[in-house]
């Protein structure tokens, strides 16, 4: 049976050690020993592109799609609450571009509120991922009948074609940010 989820699982791992990072800098900034502002402005971009655009369209788009077409409720609903869960972290993640922004601009008093904003961020998106990892996906791995799964692979392909090397780019600017938390 072809495994529908796996591609999800290993782009989670990506998301989480970047969620990693800027909890650990966020921790910083409040201490006073990190300004380097353009990290959080990079780590925007890598949610953006990467967690939202890449990742969470291939949910949207494939996965809950079919999850929902195979018989699950769309509202009230597992896909539904995943779907909110999205829609919140893209809020927190426009508050925090906007404090690192006035931050980068010389305006003073925006660690808190990129604060508050990261680690909103960062609680939602772990218990996010757990429960996709450990609710969602293997549920998916159930019910969905394999006569659909080739036709969302595909989809995965197909998505992954428009953005080429995101992947990697992305994973390169983690590796780069954690050697710098490393020195």
């Amino acid at each position: 049976m072809t495994n529908v989820t796996a591609v999800m699982v290993e782009e989670h791992k990506l998301i989480l050690r970047m969620i990693d990072l800027v909890e650990k800098n966020t921790r910083l900034a409040e201490a006073g020993r990190f300004t380097d502002w353009d990290f959080f402005i990079d780590a925007v971009d890598f949610i953006r592109n990467f967690a939202d655009r890449f990742h969470h369209s291939k949910e949207e788009d494939i996965l809950f799609k079919s999850l929902v077409e195979n018989g699950m409720p769309a509202e009230n609903s597992p896909v539904a609450a995943m779907l909110m869960a999205h829609d919140q972290g893209r809020a927190f993640v426009r508050n925090m571009e906007e404090a690192a922004r006035k931050a980068l601009a010389g305006e003073p008093d925006q660690t808190p509120i990129l604060a508050d904003n990261a680690y909103g961020y960062v609680t939602l998106l772990r218990d996010h991922i757990d429960k996709e990892d450990s609710i969602l996906y293997p549920l998916a791995e159930r019910v969905l009948p394999e006569a659909m799964r080739p036709a969302m692979v595909e989809g995965y392909a197909r998505a992954e074609e428009k953005t080429p090397g995101v992947a990697e780019r992305y994973r390169k600017v983690v590796e780069r940010y954690e050697a710098k938390l490393a020195a």
